[in-house]
């Protein structure tokens, strides 16, 4: 009886981490695809984006249930307390990046893709890529229990800090030499930001799982961040 109780409770946790993982894999592609709409300034493509945040809501509610449910009936302790607790967690973290992803898509239709803004729509493609390259490989740490990996992405986070003070500057000389960008670059500046916060999101999820694979938590001190021209 024991054996099953712990084989019953071993296939939920699994069951539960493949639908994070999903959960993540719909994540990864909103990002990608509302950065690449915004670039293109294909409004189809970025409904299409924001549509898809209903999805991972209805995967984040059906986790958190099963995950109360959990803990109610198993009352797992240690390592698989801390599992558990980690899956709550990285699934309301993805549900955010979520959210971040479609308010980027919801812009679109508000910027003009011209001339003048190329260099800073590429600047938002390179932060979108890297931000997806956080995402995808903070989701592989969570997947195989690689805690250097989920170290590298949490290490990872000032890159992105500063690809957004980069195109900070950069929008902004747009905006102060020519008042008639100041529409599509506040536009731009929030699209930034949302990526900036997803990065920001990505390092809590490496956080997680640094500590639930190692029972140990990340000094919040030592977080590396660089310093953001915005705050």
């Amino acid at each position: 009886m024991a054996n099953h109780i712990v084989s019953a409770f071993s296939e939920e946790l699994d069951r539960l981490s493949a639908d994070i993982l999903r959960m993540g894999g719909i994540a990864e592609t909103m990002i990608a695809d509302a950065a690449r709409s915004v670039v293109s300034g294909n409004n189809d493509l970025a409904e299409e984006t924001a549509a898809r945040d209903d999805e991972v809501d209805l995967i984040e509610e059906d986790v958190e249930r099963r995950i109360v449910r959990l803990l109610a009936l198993r009352q797992p302790m240690a390592t698989d307390l801390r599992a558990v607790i980690a899956a709550l967690k990285v699934s309301s973290e993805l549900e955010r990046i979520g959210d971040l992803s479609k308010n980027i898509a919801k812009r679109v239709h508000h910027l003009s893709v011209s001339p003048d803004v190329a260099s800073a729509l590429k600047g938002i493609e390179r932060m979108g890529d890297g931000v997806v390259a956080q995402l995808h490989a903070i989701l592989d740490a969570y997947g195989q229990g690689d805690d250097q990996l989920a170290l590298q992405v949490w290490f990872g986070d000032e890159d992105i800090d500063q690809h957004y003070n980069s195109l900070f500057r950069e929008v902004l000389t747009y905006m102060m030499q020519d008042p008639r960008m100041i529409g599509a670059g506040a536009h731009l500046m929030f699209i930034a930001k949302n990526l900036e916060r997803i990065g920001d999101h990505c390092t809590n999820i490496a956080e997680i799982v640094h500590y639930q694979i190692t029972g140990r938590y990340l000094s919040s001190s030592a977080r590396p961040k660089a310093p953001l021209l915005d705050g």
